[in-house]
């Protein structure tokens, strides 16, 4: 895995619901490198704090391997790296075998992975369709936020390397996946209220899906 580009927004207003707001979603290819702090990058915008960045979201990673699928869908649109609103676009990164709480050098920074992105409809305003919010979730390739242990720099061309995977097996796309059934699968749900690596939040929510005893 590596990092293709990097990538920070400046602040942009949109109109939703007949009102004018800002947001950071709008990101893209920088040449040099960023710092990821404990809560955000540097230099980049971030507006909306209750639902973005912090802890357990400071820095957001998307793939590139699904990129030509959402070309495909939408062709019309002025495509750049950056356009899910991931800071660092990455190749070869597969949520289907990441988990939940592994642990990467990356750059000079450690980083471990905490929580898939969940779309909102501020994408659906970058895509020009809030159709793709319920599209996002279908695929199944969210992307994945980490939180920092160690800031640092990083560049376009570092490498992801695992320095230590979870021994809890909950992968990002299942944990994505759990998130959105009405039935929850009870081994996933499992590994989910498991996984301290997860949000204690995040957690917490989905007790109520417990068999009642």
């Amino acid at each position: 895995m590596k990092i293709i580009s990097t990538n920070i927004g400046s602040p942009t207003t949109i109109t939703w619901n007949g009102k004018e707001e800002q947001t950071g979603i709008f990101k893209y290819p920088v040449d040099e490198s960023l710092f990821l702090g404990k809560t955000d990058v540097a230099k980049d915008t971030v507006i909306d704090r209750k639902h973005h960045a912090g802890i357990n979201k400071a820095c957001f990673l998307f793939s590139v391997d699904h990129y030509d699928y959402w070309k495909n869908k939408y062709p019309n649109l002025d495509w750049n790296w950056g356009m899910f609103g991931e800071n660092l676009t990455v190749s070869d990164f597969d949520e289907s075998k990441i988990r939940i709480g592994d642990i990467y050098k990356l750059g000079s920074v450690l980083v471990q992975v905490s929580q898939p992105r969940e779309p909102c409809y501020k994408l659906g305003i970058r895509f020009e369709d809030q159709g793709i919010l319920k599209e996002y979730i279908d695929y199944g390739f969210p992307g994945t936020y980490v939180r920092i242990l160690e800031e640092g720099e990083v560049k376009k061309g570092d490498e992801l390397v695992l320095v230590e995977q979870s021994e809890n097996r909950l992968t990002v796309k299942d944990f994505y996946q759990l998130l959105f059934m009405r039935k929850k699968d009870p081994s996933i749900l499992q590994l989910a209220l498991t996984n301290e690596s997860l949000p204690e939040y995040k957690r917490e929510r989905l007790k109520k899906y417990l068999p009642k005893i």
